[in-house]
């Protein structure tokens, strides 16, 4: 097996939300898709975002969708500074998204903060000032 993510799905409330917060709110580029479908895909460097209803999503992988709270997962978006870590938290929380930890040093020698998605859908940015061994 060669170890990779290809694919990232979220499950979310409502499709057209997401996609005006993913798209529109942060610039994700997206793939085209029927005005109809239920599912909507986001290429980036090295894997896909998608997104589909969170009751569909429970469905497909045979679960009761009954969940709240932490999910026990986050996604990373790594950036080359502290600048820009600044700016992305900003402009997610203006695209309707909440900044839950706002940007700050951190104990692994850092800088990062978190944000929400509409559905809750935790996000850190973070720059990690990184050397090469």
């Amino acid at each position: 097996m060669d170890p990779k993510i290809t694919l990232v799905t979220l499950g979310v409330s409502d499709i057209e939300d997401s996609i005006q917060f993913y798209r529109d709110g942060l610039g994700f580029p997206m793939r085209e898709r029927d005005p109809d479908g239920d599912v909507a895909f986001f290429p980036l460097e090295g894997t896909w975002l998608a997104i589909y209803p969170r009751d569909r999503l429970a469905e497909d992988a045979t679960v009761l969708d009954d969940g709240n709270g932490f999910s026990g997962v986050t996604l990373a978006h790594n950036v080359s500074s502290k600048t820009e870590v600044d700016t992305i938290l900003e402009r997610a929380e203006d695209a309707g998204g909440r900044v839950v930890k706002v940007a700050q040093e951190v104990f692994w020698g850092g800088y990062s903060g978190y944000f929400a998605d509409p559905d809750e859908h935790l996000w850190e940015v973070a720059y990690p000032p990184l050397t090469a061994e």
